[in-house]
């Protein structure tokens, strides 16, 4: 009489506690690095909400020849924006060209993570210096 072995197919408990080890490892790492993408990427548009701000600015400049007479609602400086429009709260220039820029809280954007854009004049070209809670953060660059 021959005995046939049955043969088992599958995995063992082992193998699975080390694939669900391995998954919750990389969850641990991709997530965090997924909420951080989206969050620039949401903060983005609050970047690219002042691109007509530095056109006017430097406009003005080249009008005036002076920043100090480029503020938000003069000599072609759009005015200042203080309702909320997407993900921007508000959008102001102060006189000297500042441009600051207010996020709306969402998404895990603070409403303090502002972007702030300051022209200087260096040999007769325009630089902008960004600052504000935005770019300490990291969410600007």
């Amino acid at each position: 009489m021959e005995m046939k072995r049955n043969s088992q197919k599958g995995f063992t408990l082992m193998e699975l506690l080390i694939t669900i080890v391995i998954i919750g490892i990389l969850a641990a790492i991709a997530v965090p690095s997924y909420l951080s993408y989206t969050k620039k990427a949401y903060y983005s548009e609050v970047v690219r909400a002042t691109a007509p701000l530095k056109v006017a600015v430097a406009e003005c400049y080249h009008t005036t020849g002076d920043l100090t007479q480029c503020a938000g609602g003069s000599n072609g400086v759009p005015a200042d924006v203080t309702t909320a429009t997407g993900g921007v709260a508000s959008l102001t220039t102060a006189a000297g060209g500042v441009i600051t820029a207010t996020p709306v809280a969402q998404h895990g954007i603070a409403s303090t993570e502002d972007y702030i854009l300051t022209p200087s004049i260096v040999n007769n070209e325009m630089l902008w210096t960004s600052s504000g809670g935005g770019v300490t953060s990291g969410l600007a660059k």
